[in-house]
């Protein structure tokens, strides 16, 4: 079984404002993402710290188990609070996030010895968008911290990899927009031009 977390945990300073309680096309960011993987798995948790986005949902709400120690505190939350096999970690900010990307990163890692798979682009690793297994990934991501790193990849070599390269992971979600994260008031209003040109929901 899977868990989907959202990574709401972000500070959104670019942004000036917390990104999962901003309208995407009329929806809040979080409410989309819900809506896109409701119908995927059982359990969906969300980070955050911020105590009015948990007033607006109707899901377990988390604060990172480390306040302040980055996207890599915030991979250790997503792996202690789930209690399911497999967690499908999803940034907030990716309003183009892939179900089908994620279904298929499960099952691949369900039916082999790799530890996580992790899509990629031309730009490098996603891993805001990547299914872990738990129990051992929770141990090399606290060694990692344990040891006062804060890399995201700080990990990545103790571990058995899975990663998708860039041709793999578009044949699968068939789109160049899965990974579209959205920093500052003008991306979100061009990603939100985007989804009305291009037709997504």
């Amino acid at each position: 079984m899977i868990t989907i977390v959202l990574q709401a945990g972000g500070r959104s300073t670019r942004m000036g404002k917390d990104k999962g309680l901003l309208p995407f096309l009329g929806v809040p960011l979080i409410n989309r993402l819900i809506d896109r993987f409701s119908d995927f798995a059982p359990e969906i948790l969300i980070i955050s710290n911020n105590p009015v986005l948990a007033q607006e949902v109707d899901l377990p709400v988390g604060k990172d188990v480390i306040p302040g120690r980055g996207a890599l505190g915030g991979l250790l939350t997503a792996l202690t609070l789930p209690s399911t096999p497999l967690v499908g970690l999803i940034g907030v900010d990716l309003p183009f996030a892939s179900p089908g990307l994620i279904r298929e990163m499960a099952d691949r890692l369900g039916d082999s010895s790799w530890d996580c798979v992790i899509p990629s682009t031309e730009f490098g690793l996603e891993p805001l968008h990547a299914v872990y297994r738990r129990e051992v990934c929770l141990t090399y991501v606290q060694e990692a911290i344990n040891q006062d790193l804060w890399k995201m990849n700080s990990w990545h070599g103790n571990a058995k990899l899975k990663i998708l390269d860039p041709g793999e992971t578009r044949k699968i979600t068939g789109s160049d927009v899965t990974f579209l994260n959205l920093n500052t008031p003008e991306e979100f209003s061009a990603a939100e031009d985007l989804a009305r040109t291009l037709g997504i929901d």
